[in-house]
């Protein structure tokens, strides 16, 4: 794709930005297998990890990404996840905080024998898979944990109150519409090098 128009860049690091400082105190790293003792929240971002094709179809990476004091700010991403999830993790907050209900949002794979993983969680190593989360809404947070074999593990917590699920809502509308502007770039682009590729005259 070297030969191609440059895909437009998507800042969603700068855009995504959500201050959780003034929010009901969140931690990360919560499970006991964390590789990390539990850190404070102070803000979440998005941010594109990479943009390619596979299969031969356009395909975005997104992290979740967390800041905190204890780390001098460094972005920490906490999960990882294609381009179909955003919108099912937002609507799963929404409904567990506002209904004060656990939601159980499965993570299908495309195929059974699809390599890919549509989700992963950074919290207890790099990139384990996921075919579960289970948000819990509590008094003022909402705890996202996964499911094991053997039970289930704490990655996080976020705010349960309506000025962080505005914010969240919000950024979760405006990130989706940005990567799906990126997907169909993406496969205009594709195409036009798929039809130059054509039209080339053999050597």
């Amino acid at each position: 794709m070297a030969e191609t128009p440059a895909i437009s860049d998507r800042n969603l690091e700068a855009t995504t930005n959500i201050s959780l400082k003034r929010e009901p105190a969140c931690f990360a790293f919560l499970s006991a297998r964390s590789v990390s003792p539990p850190m404070p929240i102070d803000s979440i971002n998005l941010d594109l990890a990479s943009a390619d094709y596979f299969q031969g179809r356009a395909s975005l990476w997104t992290t979740l990404e967390m800041r905190s004091s204890v780390n001098n700010d460094r972005p920490t991403a906490i999960l990882g996840f294609d381009e179909t999830f955003l919108r099912p993790f937002a609507r799963a907050l929404v409904e567990a905080s506002t209904t004060r209900a656990a939601y159980r949002m499965t993570i299908l794979s495309e195929t059974r024998e699809s390599e890919r993983c549509r989700v992963v969680e950074y919290v207890t190593g790099p990139g384990k898979p996921l075919k579960e989360l289970v948000l819990q809404p509590f008094d003022n947070v909402v705890l996202v944990t996964a499911t094991i074999k053997d039970g289930e593990e704490t990655l996080f917590q976020l705010p349960r109150t309506d000025s962080f699920l505005r914010a969240f809502a919000k950024m979760a509308y405006t990130a989706d519409q940005a990567l799906h502007e990126l997907l169909e770039e993406m496969e205009r682009v594709a195409r036009r090098h798929s039809d130059s590729a054509v039209g080339a005259p053999e050597e």
